[in-house]
């Protein structure tokens, strides 16, 4: 019996998707594939269409963003699992078997991720699952290390959703990707939730991937990625942070946004960065970002709790 469905989110992937779902045909486990396709208009998913007929192919008529196609997908999908995966990525033949086999393990975990290994560079870890700081400042875990680091399971904040297995029915309990993001911390924001609610997320070295990164927005640093990263930063510690977290917090985030700040106006991108904060701002004060907010409960008190000591914890190993 199939387990796992993955969902690819595609948007002008024709570089990269022909070798994503190849890759998952060879694997010791052949998962149910559905690929959601952002309106994109390089022949990709005309290429999965001829190519790839077992695959089930949505197409959205306009670009609805990350958390729209992975949101379509994870709906589509009947299996106990569901597997995101981005289209830059080939995965190992054991990765689907990995995933599920520490799931199965965990039951009460929400999401299990793969170890990223950088496509270009092999040698280097592209991520081992993400960290958030008190800094209010989110990083990959273990990113250009040596690719054979890392190689203790264990929780960790939350899985990139570049490469990542999510328990399908738990999405009912904690919500879906929030589409307010549109793209860029969608994963963390989910993961936070899980955490808040009660279910860990776990990394799992024994499922490799490999991952080019920025296929789509074409570098790590550019207008529209500093941009909306910076909006949903804002939006990311509104919607999970109760009031109390907040101030507890707040000499350590604005210390992290003014770092931010001069670190982007250093790359010519300062004036990008404070309107992507700005728009942060006005999101969590609209009627679409306040009705997602996540009310504090006082049932969840020891999650917020080990939720701080992480965020503390993950601060000194970013500075250390």
């Amino acid at each position: 019996m199939i387990k796992t469905t993955v969902v690819i989110p595609n948007y002008n992937g024709i570089k990269y998707i022909d070798n994503c779902i190849a890759s998952l045909y060879k694997g010791a486990v052949v998962p149910e594939v559905i690929v959601v396709d952002n309106h994109s208009e390089d022949g990709s998913p005309e290429l999965v269409k001829e190519k790839y007929p077992g695959v089930r192919l949505i197409t959205f008529t306009e670009n609805k963003g990350f958390s729209a196609a992975v949101n379509e997908g994870i709906k589509e999908a009947h299996t106990k699992y569901v597997l995101l995966l981005n289209n830059d990525t080939v995965a190992d033949g054991r990765m689907v078997t990995e995933l599920e086999k520490a799931m199965e393990k965990n039951p009460g975990a929400f999401s299990a991720a793969a170890k990223m290994i950088n496509l270009h560079t092999p040698d280097k870890l592209d991520g081992a699952g993400d960290f958030y700081c008190a800094l209010g400042w989110a990083f990959a875990r273990g990113k250009d290390k040596n690719t054979d680091s890392f190689n203790r399971p264990g929780r960790i904040f939350s899985s990139c959703a570049g490469a990542a297995l999510y328990r399908r029915k738990m999405f009912d309990n904690i919500g879906y990707f929030d589409e307010n993001h549109f793209a860029y911390l969608e994963d963390i924001d989910l993961g936070y939730r899980a955490n808040i609610y009660g279910y860990p997320n776990i990394y799992v070295p024994e499922a490799e991937v490999l991952h080019a990164g920025s296929a789509v927005s074409g570098s790590r640093h550019n207008t529209f990625k500093v941009r909306l990263s910076a909006r949903n930063s804002v939006y990311l510690i509104y919607k999970n942070m109760p009031l109390f977290q907040v101030l507890l917090n707040l000499p350590f985030l604005m210390a992290g946004y003014l770092i931010k700040w001069f670190f982007f106006t250093l790359k010519g991108m300062g004036g990008v960065y404070l309107e992507g904060v700005i728009k942060g701002l006005r999101l969590s004060l609209s009627e679409k970002g306040r009705k997602n907010k996540v009310r504090f409960s006082i049932g969840n008190l020891k999650n917020y709790i080990w939720i701080q000591e992480q965020l503390w914890l993950n601060m000194l190993r970013r500075i250390f």
